[in-house]
């Protein structure tokens, strides 16, 4: 391939990640004027392409807001401590890194065999919900991608018997911060490749990411082959969480299906008559 058809892709790529995160932002109106957003860095290719691409909009959207980049070291043994430093102070942004032993506590708690990611994320969120409130931030981002909402949604079904996946848009539960998800409609795979073009320094998860037998691998797995088979399938799904019909499902709470009534017009004899005769 030429380097000008590699730049011609490149460009379409970034077009379309930067188009998609701002369809993003309007449907669910996640950032507003004057807003000060926390960015969670994990160190993988999400979060750092989150980062990049709300940078590209910060300098042309017709608001003003804050980006305030984060990382959590969780003090996983052999984590690169010295990697995200180095990449941000390249940057032309506020950021943070906060250092709290989460590890020890998931690795105590966790019996053998079993997964970490519930614990591990539940603390995180705690650690970084907190942050959040205590330099002022009005949103939390995330970086979970379109791919990663259909992967919990299937999660939910199999394993917790929910109709439920991740909101583009949420209120944590303590009513305290507003969690946003820029990247909900764009593709993993776009993703992966923008990791490539930019050379992002990618620091692996080595506590869950590198455990066997994860629900999400099964899951993703199943996808990977589905999209194989009939290509659009994914996104399909994605689409489908966008378009709820309360009344084609089961839940009582979200329907009301006790008190549904029949509405007839009423005829009268000599009407009825004449219609059927016609």
């Amino acid at each position: 391939m030429s380097i000008r058809k590699n730049q011609l892709e490149a460009n379409k790529l970034q077009k379309r990640l930067r188009r998609n995160v701002g369809k993003a932002i309007a449907d669910y109106n996640m950032i507003e004027e004057g807003d000060r957003i926390m960015v969670c860095l994990s160190g993988g290719k999400d979060s750092y392409a989150m980062l990049d691409i709300l940078m590209g909009l910060q300098s042309s959207a017709p608001i003003k807001f804050e980006l305030v980049a984060v990382n959590l070291d969780q003090k996983q043994p052999g984590f690169p401590e010295h990697v995200l430093p180095e990449y941000l102070d390249k940057l032309d942004i506020e950021y943070h890194i906060l250092e709290k032993d989460t590890y020890s506590i998931v690795t105590s708690k966790v019996p053998e065999g079993k997964t970490y990611c519930s614990l591990c994320s539940r603390l995180r969120r705690g650690t970084l919900y907190g942050f959040a409130e205590q330099i002022g931030c009005t949103k939390v981002a995330l970086g979970h991608h379109r791919d990663d909402i259909v992967e919990t949604l299937f999660l939910n079904m199999f394993y917790q018997s929910k109709l439920k996946a991740m909101p583009p848009k949420l209120l944590s539960d303590d009513k305290k911060n507003i969690v946003i998800r820029p990247l909900a409609y764009c593709r993993e795979s776009d993703l992966v490749a923008l990791a490539e073009l930019k050379e992002f320094p990618i620091i692996p998860c080595n506590l869950c990411g590198s455990q066997d037998g994860l629900q999400r691998n099964v899951v993703k797995d199943m996808l990977v082959q589905w999209e194989r088979q009939y290509p659009g399938r994914v996104e399909s799904i994605f689409s489908s969480i966008k378009n709820v019909s309360p009344s084609q499902l089961a839940d009582t709470e979200l329907f009301d299906f006790e008190t549904l009534q029949i509405e007839r017009e009423k005829f009268d004899q000599a009407t009825e008559i004449k219609a059927i005769n016609l």
